[in-house]
Order: C-alpha cells, then sequence, then structure tokens
C-alpha cells in the first residue's frame, strides 16, 4: 500500500457516475412524464378545485375495488384521476373547458392520452356537485368495461398458474 493514497470506498448509492446537476434520487416516471409535469401534478394536489376535491373523497374509498390516483403525471399532461388497473383517466370539467380554444386542446389531450393506452372520461364539474353518487356510478362502470380479463386472486386463493402475471 503506497503512503498518502489511501482512498476509502464509497458510501451506500454512491459510486462511479458523476453527480447529476439538481440532485439525484428521483426516480424517471414510469409513465414518461417530465419533471415539469410531476411537479404540476403535485401542486394541483395539494390546491385543487371543489368538484375534484369532493370526487376525490370517494374515489379515495376505492368504489368496487379500484384504486385511483389523483393528479397523475402522464406524459406532457396531468390527470384529475386515473384508474390504472382499468387504463380510465376521469377528467372534470369546469365550464371553461366549452370556451375558446379548449374544446379543441382537450381533443388534442384526449388523443394523447389514448396513444398510452387510456380512456377518458369527461364529466362536468356541475354533475359532479350535483349528483355524486350517480357520477361514482358511471366511473365504476367505465372501469368495469376497461378492467383486464384476469383478476387478482383473493386473499388465501391459489397462486396464478404459469404465464399468467399479474
Amino acid at each position: 500500500m503506497s503512503e498518502g493514497c489511501e482512498e476509502t470506498p464509497p458510501r451506500n448509492g454512491e459510486g462511479d457516475r458523476p453527480a447529476q446537476p439538481g440532485g439525484g434520487g428521483a426516480r424517471p416516471s414510469p409513465f414518461g412524464a417530465p419533471s415539469k409535469t410531476v411537479r404540476m401534478a403535485r401542486r394541483e394536489r395539494r390546491s385543487g378545485n371543489l368538484p375534484e376535491v369532493v370526487l376525490w373523497r370517494e374515489l379515495r374509498k376505492r368504489p368496487d375495488g379500484f384504486k385511483f390516483r389523483r393528479q397523475h403525471p402522464l406524459g406532457a399532461y396531468s390527470l384529475d384521476f386515473a384508474c390504472l388497473e382499468a387504463r380510465l383517466c376521469v377528467e372534470v370539467d369546469g365550464e371553461h373547458h366549452a370556451r375558446g380554444d379548449r374544446p379543441a386542446a382537450d381533443v388534442a389531450r384526449d388523443h394523447s392520452v389514448a396513444e398510452r393506452g387510456f380512456a377518458t372520461l369527461r364529466i362536468p364539474a356541475r354533475e359532479v356537485l350535483a349528483e355524486l353518487s350517480m357520477v361514482v356510478t358511471a366511473i365504476v362502470a367505465a372501469c368495469r368495461e376497461r378492467a383486464p380479463l384476469h383478476h387478482r386472486p383473493v386473499a388465501g386463493g391459489p397462486p396464478p398458474r404459469a404465464g399468467e402475471v399479474l
């Protein structure tokens, strides 16, 4: 061993890769969302408008066993609600979605989301506030239509057969 050249091994998580600007540790989004979209989604989760907050209170109860995410980043967009199992995007639209260039922007957004395998269900905000139970029923029905053919086994049931990966 040479004198004065003693190197200490790197700590856990450190290696021979150079440091990245802005730090590291953040995982890239599995849905191809840029970090700008992820930051926007986090900000939207904290703010939220009344119809979204009211609907989230119901959807977070996992109606009919479907799990929903709120303000889920997907590509360049942040989806109001997403059921990943059913690949369904639920958008709560206020009155501004019928004005100006918003209808064309919504069509482009729906097309981009569809290219990633998600269907979009658009619900007017006034319906969420007026008929919440009917809206949740419609969302669950849309999830059932799109749900996969193979469901997770019940707790304590047999494991899936070879080749059936859930």
